[in-house]
């Protein structure tokens, strides 16, 4: 496998140096060394750099959506889910968990977004789903109003 092509291969394991690359705001000789790519930090910094100029600029997702807040999400076990994730579904009025809701022209990708936006506010998720132009997030009941403001940001209207 030649150097490029191992460089490639690491980038696509680790989605944040992927997403930085696409941003333009890696130092590339920094990045390199961060890589488990065999040969030198230069040739590897320049297959990062030839890499990341091949990348589109283009957006991540185009979703837009209207978002919403429901409390009082539970596990259910029969009954109206309002997400189900195989086994484990969730529904209202059953617990002190928070779901939020975006609905409308959603892509699946504006999960990948929607989670990212949330861990980098430190908002842990309890269950996550995207589908039939609906995105649902399930929190805690605190962090409830932080993840409506971040779902917003990333897809609503």
């Amino acid at each position: 496998m030649s150097l490029a092509a191992a460089t490639r291969d690491a980038v696509r394991e680790r989605p944040f140096l992927y997403d930085a690359l696409r941003a333009g705001v890696v130092n590339y000789t920094a990045a390199a060394r961060t890589l488990d790519v065999e040969g030198d930090t230069d040739a590897v910094a320049t297959a990062l750099r030839r890499f990341a100029e091949e990348l589109p600029d283009d957006p991540v997702h185009e979703s837009e959506a209207r978002v919403s807040m429901r409390s009082g999400l539970g596990r259910v076990e029969d009954g109206d889910a309002l997400l189900s994730v195989g086994a484990t579904r969730f529904g209202e009025g059953t617990g002190s968990l928070t779901g939020i809701v975006a609905s409308g022209d959603l892509e699946p990708a504006a999960l990948g977004d929607v989670l990212g936006r949330l861990r980098a506010v430190d908002v842990a998720v309890a269950a996550a789903g995207v589908g039939d132009e609906t995105l649902v997030v399930v929190v805690e009941r605190r962090d409830g109003p932080d993840a409506l403001r971040v779902v917003e940001g990333a897809v609503g209207r």
